[in-house]
């Protein structure tokens, strides 16, 4: 199975200044699904950056890193208001996940213990798929697991978290080479994100960002041969 790619027009966990411009160059990209996080721009520029990713016929993620319930919440409304079709991060609150519920927003919250900013994830991996379980339970839509923030054993925990659940898993954050995106992809996980490993050229290291995004492309095609 192909994971999808969710390019994250983010660098150091924040939204990078011009995103809007950025995207406007890289929109031909066979590339379904693109997001940024929800700090470093003002409010109306992410509104302004959602519209022309749904104009151009992408779906879109908003991930909210922020752990409070109050930040969730602001984050949550800012989705639904601006349009996305997803909703990634937040710690899980009840508020949350019914304020979505009311809009298409779906909404994929952090499992287990996390953490400080940059986030950090930790706990046993047993501790970590059930708290999976749990928001299954609630009837959230998707995971955001922090996979290469764990304090452990980053594709252990990722393939048992897949396992413990029926809904998609995206392993987010630092996804900086093939060999960790073949973990997502023995995983079987539903998708994982790259942002600032895209900016850093961490796949193409004579590269610009186009071409280390293609090169990931091409790495992913290749699984379908």
């Amino acid at each position: 199975m192909q994971p999808e790619l969710i390019i994250m027009l983010t660098h150091h966990d924040q939204t990078v200044p011009n995103a809007l411009e950025l995207f406007n160059t890289l929109q031909d990209l066979p590339v379904r699904c693109w997001g940024f996080k929800d700090i470093g721009l003002p409010r109306e520029s992410m509104v302004q950056l959602v519209k022309v990713m749904k104009q151009a016929g992408k779906t879109t993620f908003l991930e909210v890193v922020s752990l409070s319930e109050e930040d969730g919440l602001a984050g949550a409304k800012l989705a639904i208001e601006a349009g996305f079709d997803c909703l990634m991060g937040t710690v899980y609150f009840n508020s949350i996940r019914d304020l979505v519920k009311s809009s298409p927003v779906k909404y994929y919250p952090f499992p287990g213990h996390v953490y400080d900013h940059p986030s950090l994830l930790d706990g046993s991996i047993e501790e970590i798929a059930q708290n999976a379980r749990f928001l299954e339970a609630q009837k959230v839509d998707g995971l955001d697991l922090l996979t290469y923030r764990y304090l452990g054993d980053a594709p252990e925990l990722l393939q048992e978290v897949v396992k413990a659940v029926h809904i998609p898993v995206v392993s987010a954050g630092s996804i900086d080479s093939f060999e960790r995106i073949q973990a997502v992809v023995s995983a079987k996980a539903w998708g994982f994100t790259i942002g600032s490993a895209f900016f850093e050229h961490k796949f193409i290291p004579n590269g610009d960002f186009r071409s280390n995004v293609l090169a990931v492309c091409e790495w992913l095609q290749k699984l379908n041969l």
